[in-house]
């Protein structure tokens, strides 16, 4: 019940972050964040890069939110030196087992702070995830840049008829391929560990 409520305080405060987004920036942007790759094999394990290419009109990030869409489990965010990792939880609709248990939430959103990091310097931040199993799909992770003064909500989407490049705050795309196979299924080792994923 707690992991549930802190799960519904979190989707409020993104709410509101999405609202503001609407409202006129006095920041213009010349480069978003962006995912690095573009494309995975739908059902596959993932390792996800996210780039961050300035701070806020000259002024530091300090604060980077990634929000992990619908469908996504097995969530590790990679160890940034001199950066603390923070995952929001959320209660999975269909738990499934893995490993010999139930798994019966996932990550909802990863959060890195505590770092500086300059206006004139980019960084990236990394993390792995099983992607659903959804081919031709395309999936967004909205991001929120905070930095020292300002911020950047990387949260738009472009609806149907509308030019993606007129955004002025996209989000991060990452475009989910062919099917699943068995070579598509590994952490990084090799091989699959035979669980299913809603």
């Amino acid at each position: 019940m707690l992991r549930l409520g802190s799960y519904l305080l979190w989707r409020k405060k993104w709410a509101l972050l999405v609202g503001l987004s609407l409202l006129p920036s006095s920041m213009a942007a010349f480069g978003h964040v962006t995912v690095n790759p573009k494309e995975a094999p739908a059902g596959s394990y993932a390792k996800l890069t996210f780039r961050v290419p300035h701070g806020c009109d000259g002024s530091p990030t300090t604060r980077l939110r990634v929000q992990i869409p619908e469908g996504a489990t097995s969530v590790k965010p990679m160890v940034h030196p001199l950066w603390e990792i923070e995952t929001v939880k959320k209660p999975l609709q269909t738990p499934f087992e893995s490993h010999g248990r139930m798994v019966t939430e996932t990550v909802a959103e990863v959060i890195w702070s505590g770092g500086v990091l300059p206006d004139e310097f980019m960084d990236e931040f990394s993390l792995n995830l099983k992607l659903p199993d959804r081919p031709g799909e395309t999936l967004a992770f909205p991001v929120i840049q905070e930095c020292k003064e300002g911020i950047y909500r990387w949260i738009q989407v472009a609806q149907p008829g509308e030019d993606p490049h007129s955004l002025p705050e996209p989000a991060p795309l990452l475009k989910l391929t062919g099917g699943s196979d068995s070579h598509g299924h590994s952490h990084g080792h090799g091989h699959s560990h035979g669980h299913t994923t809603p």
